[in-house]
């Protein structure tokens, strides 16, 4: 059986000699090394997605391997890939490091000088833990492997990341309901608030509670019975894990607080939703970057787009996320707005969300104002758009999330043209639509009688003036010639024909219809022509 060795090793040097030394092992394939942790985990992600079997059975992780420390890495590939055997290879030979990287999950650990014999040995031990840990996993690898993009992680619980663009634009209020959404299907959620220096989600739940995640900044290994003991458990069976009352100490969270923490909280639930605020700070990158799913709320506006653009860039200058790895979604969309979610996937090159949250702020005032959002009617528009916003993100069980999709479907509907609001908008607008309309109509009307008569008046001149000069019934065929060239409800025309001087003048009087040819309105309109006499016996 072909052993597949994946090395991740920053070090040139290091990884030329592990990569030499790992291709001479029996019936070995190493890869080409891997610089970083961010190429690492997108590389078995890749992997991960198209199948189990294509995941190597070896990741030999080196001690300098940056920026994730290697042990935070390996606990973060246990917990993601557990299938796949992780190998520490470092110069530190003390029973403390050991301890630690047995901790974390290495399946060994490789120390420098390297020595074929030590390697050999613990890629053989990695490599058949790995192949009875797929001969475990069985039938569920599909499911835990091929679930596409937001599937439950491997071995641990999904985390959906969700950040705001701008301050204002939505970034609790979403991540609380996607909460409530998952928790209410079944599955087991946390909501962690890394919004450190003015998190809300103890207001909008009304929750009061001493304990923050500032609690574990002082611990050492984060693990998730520690963990538990600072998860305040709400009465909608969703555990809490609050922001820092006092903002100033959001500064002790740092990136390892967030990693070990995240990590401790996948392992216990099904479904962490982390509201990373508007900010980003080395607690919110880690939490952004070991997400799953992250989530970035923005608004309609010129100001928000322009954020939501630095705010990708950012992430992808800090190698925390690519753009077509984040998911945008647009609150606060109102019928007639210019700035549409496929623009917004334009401008930022980020994926758009099929739902779309409606601007509906009275739904969401009493349920606010009161800190009770779990009483949010579930006839709210906004709830349905963020409950369908939590079937299109994979946070709830099939059933539900059949539910969700429908919800999402209607109020993406109803977010591009607020159906309901057009109803009542329409009825209330109809009389005065359809008077304008009426006296449009009317002008039309006028118009066409106005132009009928001018017609019929030239007709009619020249009629007379051919019937002048052979002395014949100048008025018969003036009145003939007028009515001839009037449509039928028009033919009550008073058409006369007079000489003045040298020419026939014609004149035409026709009624205007009201609405309708041959209904009479009482108004009326004149038309004259005129046309030079001939002959001896014209006047």
């Amino acid at each position: 059986m072909t052993t597949r060795i994946l090395p991740a090793v920053g070090d040139m040097d290091a990884a030329r000699t592990l990569t030499g030394l790992a291709a001479q092992l029996p019936d070995a394939e190493p890869a080409p090394p891997v610089p970083d942790s961010t190429v690492l985990l997108d590389t078995l992600a890749r992997l991960a997605a198209e199948s189990l079997d294509e995941l190597p059975e070896v990741v030999l992780v080196h001690e300098r391997i940056a920026p994730v420390p290697a042990l935070d890495l390996i606990r973060d590939l246990v917990l993601r890939f557990p299938a796949v055997g992780v190998v520490l290879v470092t110069a530190d030979t003390s029973p403390a490091l050991l301890t630690a990287a047995m901790d974390s999950g290495a399946r060994g650990i490789v120390t420098f000088p390297l020595a074929y014999d030590a390697l050999a040995e613990r890629v053989q031990a990695a490599s058949a833990w790995s192949a009875g840990m797929r001969r475990h996993l069985g039938s569920t690898a599909v499911e835990l492997y091929g679930g596409g993009p937001g599937a439950a992680v491997p071995g641990g619980g999904q985390v959906v990341a969700v950040t705001g663009a701008k301050g204002g634009v939505g970034t609790t209020l979403t991540a609380v309901q996607l909460a409530l959404a998952a928790q209410a299907s079944g599955r087991s959620t946390a909501l962690l608030d890394l919004d450190l220096q003015s998190g809300d989600v103890a207001s909008y739940l009304d929750v009061q509670f001493r304990r923050s995640v500032a609690d574990l900044a002082s611990i050492s290994d984060i693990s998730p019975r520690v963990v538990q003991d600072a998860v305040y458990a709400h009465e909608s069976g969703v555990g809490l894990l609050l922001a820092p009352a006092d903002g100033e100490r959001g500064e002790e969270i740092t990136d390892r607080v967030a990693r070990q923490t995240v990590n401790a909280l996948r392992g216990r639930y099904d479904v962490v939703v982390v509201d990373c605020g508007t900010y980003v700070t080395t607690a919110t990158a880690t939490a952004i970057e070991m997400a799953d799913q992250a989530v970035l709320l923005v608004t309609p506006d010129v100001v928000a787009v322009r954020s939501a653009k630095r705010m990708v860039r950012l992430w992808d200058r800090l190698q925390i996320r690519k753009a077509e790895e984040t998911v945008t979604v647009v609150n606060r969309a109102a019928r007639g707005t210019e700035i549409q979610p496929s623009l917004v996937a334009r401008v930022t090159g980020t994926r758009e969300a099929r739902s779309v949250v409606p601007d509906a702020p009275k739904e969401l005032q009493a349920p606010v104002d009161a800190g009770r959002l779990q009483d949010l009617d579930s006839k709210s528009t906004v709830k349905q758009a963020l409950w369908g916003l939590a079937g299109e993100l994979g946070l709830v069980e099939p059933e539900s999330a059949g539910h969700a999709r429908k919800g999402s479907r209607g109020t993406r509907r109803l977010g591009k043209s607020d159906r309901g609001a057009v109803t009542v908008e329409f009825a209330g607008m109809f009389p005065l639509v359809l008077t304008v309309v009426g006296i449009l109509w009317q002008c039309a009307l006028y118009g066409y009688t106005y132009s009928l008569a001018g017609n019929a008046a030239d007709e009619a001149a020249r009629a007379a003036t051919a019937a002048y000069a052979v002395s014949g019934d100048a008025q018969g065929a003036c009145e003939a010639a007028g009515k001839e060239h009037l449509p039928g409800a028009w033919q009550d025309a008073v058409i006369s024909c007079v000489p003045a001087g040298d020419v026939v003048e014609a004149t035409v009087k026709v009624d205007v219809p009201l609405f309708f040819p041959g209904v009479e309105t009482g108004w009326s309109v004149d038309a004259k022509a005129g046309a030079a006499s001939e002959g001896e016996d014209s006047p």
